[in-house]
């Protein structure tokens, strides 16, 4: 699968459990690292760990694919999938507010949702 058509279905599965202020940012012209940043917030610990799961359970058993690595899943402040050429970041408010992903990548281009994959 390509990194376009993860990034739509990470969002997908993050907007199907309520995620907020979801962003996708491709980053593939500015960094060697990744293709794309999907970035979204929880409300809660609970909630933030809801949506990475639901994320990793989507992705594995509908497309077979797993995250490389998984972090921060045990506290649900800030929860990590990476997924190679998608990188995913699940946060609470205050600590997206504090690391500023955004500001960070402020020159990266801004993806929309796709229509199909949201309905």
């Amino acid at each position: 699968m390509n990194s376009d058509t993860l990034a739509q279905l990470c969002a997908k599965s993050a907007l199907d459990k309520k995620a907020l202020d979801l962003r996708i940012l491709h980053i593939a012209e500015l960094s060697s690292l990744t293709d794309y940043l999907v970035i979204a917030t929880g409300t809660s610990d609970r909630h933030v760990q809801a949506i990475a799961e639901s994320i990793r359970v989507d992705l594995k058993l509908q497309h077979g694919d797993t995250p490389l690595a998984v972090e921060g899943m045990g506290e649900g402040r800030w929860v990590l999938l990476d997924y190679g050429d998608v990188m995913v970041h699940v946060f609470q408010e205050e600590v997206r507010n504090f690391y500023d992903l955004e500001g960070l990548w402020v020159e990266a281009a801004d993806v929309e949702p796709t229509e199909a994959l949201t309905t």
